[in-house]
């Protein structure tokens, strides 16, 4: 029979951890997802019986076939789904949903990359595009760059909104500030809005320090189905709500500039949820340059179109990003299930980096995290809560 919305079974994050991360000389990507799942599994103080599920993409020619083989797992409930850094994200939605239907009961989400080690030792170059087939042919032949496509959104944001170098500046600024608490962190130096403008030219207009770090490293998040709360080691964080949307792969196809797929994403997160994002207390978002913070916490509903940018000098107003981000604590790739952790944490009190507290000394109860994949292709976004 059809499950009904009185079957469908709550879900919680029930583990977390990262693998070794920074710099890792000497791993291989599927070493890094076998250390960061068996952390997690012990995170979470269930046995590894339990998992009967498995996401993962990125590695290997059948992914998560390869990476389950690797991890000795034989999950009867698989996601490869590949969109780019909303990645995760969309793999939580996904299992979720799974979990919930009672298709599997515990799904392990698991990655793991040696972007920075494997070009240090000239296993590959730096790509500067994702290819020229398909769709992107049209684009190759004028030289846009994955960073440029950023950089023309960005510009536009300038143009239309009045967005200044020194507001985008600004975010990296604050990512580092957090980094700096964060002893997990691969760049923990302070840095000023003179040194990210004074640096390097990638992309007008972006500077070297507007754009995320490139790093190795690994994580994983195991979630479980409701019965199984009771036998973890620690209090559940709660599945709330999760939206996700695509928006374009070719730049000619993007209707408008200035707002990212996280607007839908967002709104459909946070309906599902029954909150608010004023409700929200600390948000994880994806930040592989600093224009991809500011728009992503306009379109999720923090501050209103066009005022990104002023976002940052307020001081009563949601923290971001609160381990660093890609900016300055980690980016091995896609980076979106580094944010559900952190998110996590959060929840629980056991950031690394900047714990988030109300006023009152207690733990926030609500957390969002916000993944962005492709050049502003596609969004997953994942409301997360205590209660």
């Amino acid at each position: 029979m059809p499950t009904t919305s009185r079957d469908r079974r709550r879900v919680a994050v029930v583990g977390i951890s990262l693998s070794d991360s920074g710099r890792v000389d000497e791993a291989t990507p599927y070493a890094l997802h076998a250390q960061a799942a068996r952390r997690a599994l012990a995170d979470s103080g269930l046995d590894r019986s339990v998992i009967d599920g498995l996401a993962s993409a990125g590695l290997g020619v059948l992914a998560p076939v390869e990476v389950a083989e690797y991890l000795g797992l034989r999950p009867r409930w698989v996601d490869s789904t590949s969109v780019g850094g909303a990645t995760w994200e969309v793999m939580a939605a996904h299992a979720a949903d799974a979990i919930a239907a009672g298709h599997a009961n515990a799904v392990l989400l698991v990655y793991g990359s040696t972007a920075r080690a494997d070009i240090r030792a000239r296993r590959r170059t730096g790509n500067l595009s994702f290819g020229s087939r398909g769709p992107l042919q049209f684009e190759v032949p004028y030289g846009h760059s994955l960073i440029a496509k950023y950089a023309m959104a960005a510009r536009r944001h300038m143009h239309e909104y009045g967005t200044s170098l020194e507001q985008l500046a600004a975010v990296a600024v604050e990512a580092r500030a957090n980094a700096a608490h964060n002893p997990e962190a691969m760049f923990r130096e302070p840095i000023t809005v003179d040194d990210v403008l004074g640096g390097p030219m990638i992309a007008d207009p972006f500077t070297k320090l507007h754009c995320c770090i490139r790093s190795d490293g690994g994580c994983a998040v195991l979630l479980a189905a409701e019965e199984y709360v009771p036998d973890t080691a620690k209090a559940p964080v709660w599945i709330l709500g999760t939206g996700e949307h695509v928006s374009h792969t070719t730049m000619s196809e993007w209707a408008e500039f200035t707002v990212s797929p996280a607007a839908v994403s967002g709104r459909l997160a946070f309906e599902r949820a029954g909150v608010r994002p004023a409700d929200v207390e600390v948000a994880e978002v994806y930040d592989a340059f600093t224009y991809m913070t500011l728009v992503t916490l306009e379109d999720l509903g923090f501050c209103p179109k066009g005022e990104g940018g002023a976002f940052f000098a307020e001081k009563d107003r949601i923290p971001v990003n609160t381990d660093g981000g890609g900016l300055s604590a980690c980016h091995p790739g896609m980076r979106g299930l580094f944010l559900l952790v952190e998110a996590v944490r959060q929840l629980r009190g056991e950031a690394t980096g900047v714990q988030v507290r109300r006023p009152d000394g207690s733990l926030p109860e609500l957390a969002v995290a916000s993944g962005t994949g492709g050049w502003f292709c596609s969004s997953g976004t994942v409301v997360l809560g205590r209660g």
